[in-house]
């Protein structure tokens, strides 16, 4: 039998899980949802079985090991849910209406492992299969949501009861990320490309950016209230228009500033990545210079750019959160929120939903990514 080298990945992440599985909490139960849960029967031990299996694939090293792993991986990211959602359904059988059913650090560590493995298990794989990959966890997941398999978890309670302030907040921060995203490419795309032709200057622009990534989106976020709160007491049209020193305005301008740098920097490494002979040549044809940037720089450099938004997307997502602190609202308001009221449930609700934007936002530039490697 052919083998391959032992899989150290596989070994480690089929370790965690099956510690997971055997000594970790998979279920909680908490008589509401401000109080800690008591440890609940659950059948999360029966996962121990598949670590176990992830651990002697990848320590015997069997050809064929990582489509193998990675269908193990979208199961247990299905399942795990799944059965914890089951689990819950009969632990709330007989309790209270107030009686929150919460996924333990067992499960949690269990999902955080298949997710890694899968991550793993993909690497080297054409960026096509990764997608149809996640789109099946995606699918998977959505079909259980819709047929209720997730309804008694506590995450779920808490959004039943929340769903009206949630959905607003989820609109504010797909707003304040659209709107950080269109800016940050209207202005760092052609600010790259200066700083690709202006070698000297572009040094002094990247540095500026890198500088500025250095600064904790916190006390950013704070240096912008005093300038914003001037010139909305100086110039009564950008007051008319929400500007202050709280709220949306500074918030947009602090991403904006954060997000610039990967847009700078893919920028200029796209517009390398086109050979000089191949620029060369298509100077030799009759093209001028904005002609050889629009019709073979930008559609030959167009993948690596596209890397740099995907970073900028992603980033985004997750620093918008912080904005809610000055005002501006989002899917942040829940994780403080709930931070300052000791709701658990609330935390995740707000942190799961800026992962789940983000994993989204990823997997459609990943797609957008594997058509971009296939356009001949």
């Amino acid at each position: 039998m052919t083998t391959q080298r032992r899989s150290l990945p596989a070994i480690v992440l089929g370790t965690a899980g099956l510690c997971a599985a055997l000594f970790a909490v998979f279920l909680r139960v908490a008589p509401n949802r401000l109080l800690s849960g008591q440890p609940h029967e659950s059948h999360g031990v029966v996962f121990g079985l598949a670590w176990l299996g992830v651990i002697l694939a990848g320590w015997f090293g069997l050809r064929g090991r990582a489509p193998l792993l990675a269908v193990v991986a979208v199961a247990a990211l299905v399942a795990l849910p799944v059965v914890a959602g089951f689990d819950a359904r009969a632990a709330l059988e007989h309790a209270p209406a107030s009686a929150r059913a919460q996924p333990g650090a067992g499960f949690w560590i269990m999902w955080m492992t298949a997710a890694l493995l899968l991550l793993d298990a993909l690497r080297g794989m054409r960026a096509l299969v990764q997608v149809i990959a996640w789109v099946a966890v995606l699918a998977a997941l959505i079909v259980a949501a819709w047929q209720g398999a997730f309804e008694p978890l506590a995450v779920v309670r808490e959004y039943r009861a929340q769903h009206a302030s949630f959905d607003d907040a989820f609109l504010v921060h797909l707003r304040l990320v659209g709107v950080t995203f269109m800016a940050a490419l209207l202005i760092g795309a052609p600010m790259g490309w200066w700083a690709w032709r202006a070698r000297r200057g572009g040094g002094i622009v990247v540095g500026t950016l890198s500088f500025l990534q250095t600064v904790p989106s916190l006390a950013l976020f704070a240096l912008l209230i005093g300038p914003f709160a001037w010139l909305a007491a100086h110039i009564p049209a950008l007051a008319s228009l929400g500007f202050g020193g709280t709220g949306a305005a500074p918030a947009i301008v602090a991403l904006v500033l954060y997000a610039l740098l990967p847009v700078v920097r893919y920028t200029m490494a796209g517009l390398d990545a086109v050979p000089f002979d191949t620029r060369e040549a298509a100077q030799a044809l009759g093209m001028n210079r904005w002609q050889v940037l629009a019709q073979v720089q930008l559609p030959l450099g167009w993948p690596v750019l596209l890397s740099g938004l995907r970073i900028v997307a992603v980033q985004t997502i997750g620093l918008a959160a912080v904005a809610t602190l000055i005002g501006a609202g989002g899917l942040g308001r829940f994780v403080f929120l709930g931070i300052g009221q000791g709701a658990i449930d609330m935390v995740l609700l707000g942190t799961l939903a800026i992962i789940a934007l983000a994993l989204l936002v990823d997997l459609l530039f990943q797609g957008l990514l594997a058509l971009a490697e296939r356009r001949p």
